[in-house]
């Protein structure tokens, strides 16, 4: 088993590489991937800094070294949509989408619900679907992206929503924006992440993507890869033992 989506201190994680590839070794896993979020030039609260890149993958690098034949470690990169850095050098990229733009600014959309709320009302006049709208159709732009092979929490939006208390997932206008990018997605070939970071920190309930999303992807031959988006050892592969078979 492994565990493709992980953060550490370079990034907003809690640990050093080596602390997660140790932990991952304890509890079996066969390959760890590091991957902390893309370098965005107008938000450096939570990525990597710009040139601490470098070091990033030097350091990874002396680790699959040190723990060669015990365990793989891949040196990946969690890539903002607005991100402006390049993915070179790194074994794989995720593709996932923190911000919406409006009026030349860049809002996040999973910092609080609060603000989450705020974006909507501000930008949108409280209609969620016409965000989902506006967020799908970015997220479905990475069909175009050759070096981007997996698709980070691809329904991220709806992180505040447990219990629809924010808007309806099976809501007509949600769904066919969210398929309208999914199917653009498959024809180009990319996997989907079964993202369980939102469970362990008390989100949600179930992973990314919901189920509804989740079912048509499914049904339409989705490759899928279990992620715990793990900011700390403990989270690593969370709740991997209740979706694997899913």
């Amino acid at each position: 088993m492994r565990d493709l989506h992980t953060h550490t201190q370079y990034s907003d994680g809690a640990n050093t590489p080596e602390e997660m590839v140790q932990a991952a070794l304890a509890i079996g896993l066969s390959e760890i991937g590091i991957s902390d979020h893309s370098y965005t030039f107008f938000d450096e609260s939570y990525c990597m800094k710009k040139e601490s890149i470098p070091l990033y993958k030097e350091e990874i690098a002396a680790l699959k070294e040190k723990y060669a034949g015990k365990i793989s470690v891949l040196c990946g990169v969690e890539q903002d949509l607005f991100s402006q850095e390049s993915t070179a050098g790194f074994d794989y990229a995720i593709g996932s989408l923190h911000y919406l733009k409006c009026n030349g600014a860049y809002y996040p959309i999973d910092c609080s619900k609060e603000g989450f709320e705020a974006l909507c009302k501000s930008f949108f006049g409280g209609d969620y679907y016409a965000l989902a709208e506006e967020y799908f159709s970015l997220m479905g732009s990475y069909a175009a992206r050759e070096d981007i092979l997996l698709i980070g929490h691809f329904d991220l939006i709806s992180k505040y929503n447990e219990k629809g208390a924010l808007f309806d997932e099976t809501h007509p206008r949600y769904l066919a924006a969210a398929k309208k990018a999914a199917d653009r997605l498959l024809a180009a070939g990319k996997t989907f992440e079964v993202n369980t970071g939102a469970i362990a920190r008390g989100y949600r309930t179930q992973p990314y993507p919901a189920n509804p999303i989740f079912t048509y992807l499914k049904e339409q031959g989705a490759t899928f890869q279990l992620s715990s988006d793990a900011h700390k050892t403990k989270d690593i592969a969370f709740a991997f033992d209740r979706f694997s078979n899913s």
